[in-house]
């Protein structure tokens, strides 16, 4: 199915395939994920606290939800979130989330001075704690639109150590051209940037002490004078931004390169960031070094753009990660078994985006217009309505 096929959460569901087996079925299993995901959408977050909610409004359910016969139990609930294919309902999330509009479609690009449109996304991962917590080690790399903050693509790893299979699984595939992935150190390797690369991508990828002669390296290139003789290009911007009690100056600088000199694929310019944090009621000030390299010519991006693009990949915690730990309370839950934390991350990630297509900024504001009423929870997953349902 084509991506603008879907046109409501439920049409997607409906194409998430059944594991169970064709004996013993009492529920339909597209039932069972509406009524999964209406009482997420609701802000009841574990299996328990679904069937709480449908139990509480079960006439209302009856009768919007013609194949309802009886409201199922949690653990009926459970063992569905255990048996979803998470990878498959990844994708046909990630297909249905394409088609939502948006209104910040060209907010995250910068615009070379060629006139060409570059989109920013990062790539980064997160572990679920309540599932860590319970020895069920679930962690999750994201690929995440700049400024949007919409989820395009999403898979399960092992562990923080896998961090750079898994962004290599997501960029496969991909048609790269007109965007620049960011990433930070742990997924800083050759083979990634060479994959972007090979795709028509650019990148913008942070350096740290986890590769030791390379991050030297880069400190002692800005600390020496430049050799005219090289042609180096330097450019520089500084940006000043005040918050939570915080004055940060941050000075970004950048210094034209040579990828074989650097055996870097395609490394063009190297970058040092200069962060001055004031601290105003204590007093208390905090200077923090750190530096990238990325693919984008001095051409391409001058050191206004990627200051933006370094900014900007910090989306993917701020619109993502913090609103499913707080907001959603992901990390609070118990839910810990099965696909059952990989398939709740997919869907919180989905309702945040369809809430910010809506127009939401805030999303505890959507969260609780949402949850009002079991109406407007089904109308907003594809439900339609019926004249009895108030």
């Amino acid at each position: 199915m084509a991506p603008n096929q879907y046109s409501t959460l439920l049409a997607t569901l409906e194409h998430v395939p059944d594991p169970r087996k064709a004996r013993g079925k009492r529920y339909p299993w597209t039932l069972l994920l509406t009524i999964i995901v209406a009482g997420l959408a609701s802000n009841y977050q574990t299996a328990r606290a679904i069937a709480q909610w449908a139990k509480l409004h079960a006439s209302e359910l009856h009768a919007a939800l013609p194949t309802l016969v009886r409201i199922p139990s949690a653990s009926t609930l459970l063992r569905t979130l255990r048996q979803i294919d998470a990878a498959v309902l990844e994708q046909h999330l990630a297909q249905f989330v394409a088609s939502l509009p948006t209104t910040t479609a060209y907010a995250s690009c910068i615009i070379s001075p060629h006139g060409e449109l570059l989109q920013g996304q990062a790539i980064d991962g997160k572990s679920v704690r309540s599932a860590t917590a319970h020895g069920d080690r679930t962690h999750l790399v994201s690929l995440v639109q700049h400024e949007s903050a919409v989820t395009l693509a999403q898979s399960e790893v092992a562990s923080k150590r896998n961090e750079v299979a898994a962004s290599q699984q997501l960029l496969a595939g991909r048609d790269l051209s007109g965007t620049v992935t960011t990433m930070d150190a742990g997924v800083t390797q050759r083979k990634v940037a060479q994959q972007i690369r090979q795709r028509g991508g650019h990148y913008l990828m942070v350096v740290k002490k986890n590769h030791p002669q390379m991050y030297a390296e880069l400190a002692l290139f800005f600390e020496l004078p430049g050799i005219l003789a090289d042609n180096e290009h330097y450019d520089r911007c500084r940006t000043v931004s005040k918050g939570h009690g915080r004055l940060e100056t941050r000075t970004l600088e950048c210094l034209s390169a040579r990828s074989e000199e650097w055996q870097w694929p395609d490394a063009a310019q190297l970058l040092r960031r200069t962060c001055v944090r004031l601290e105003r009621k204590k007093g208390k000030c905090s200077l923090t070094v750190s530096y990238a390299l990325t693919s984008l010519t001095v051409e391409e991006a001058r050191a206004a753009d990627l200051e933006r693009l370094w900014c900007g990949h910090w989306t993917i915690e701020r619109g993502k990660h913090y609103v499913r730990d707080v907001t959603l309370g992901e990390d609070r839950q118990p839910m810990h078994t099965g696909q059952a934390p990989q398939v709740l991350a997919a869907v919180r990630n989905t309702l945040i985006d369809m809430w910010r297509a809506q127009g939401w900024s805030n999303i505890a504001d959507a969260v609780r217009d949402t949850a009002a009423c079991v109406q407007r929870a089904l109308t907003f997953i594809g439900v339609r309505p019926t004249a009895t349902l108030t």
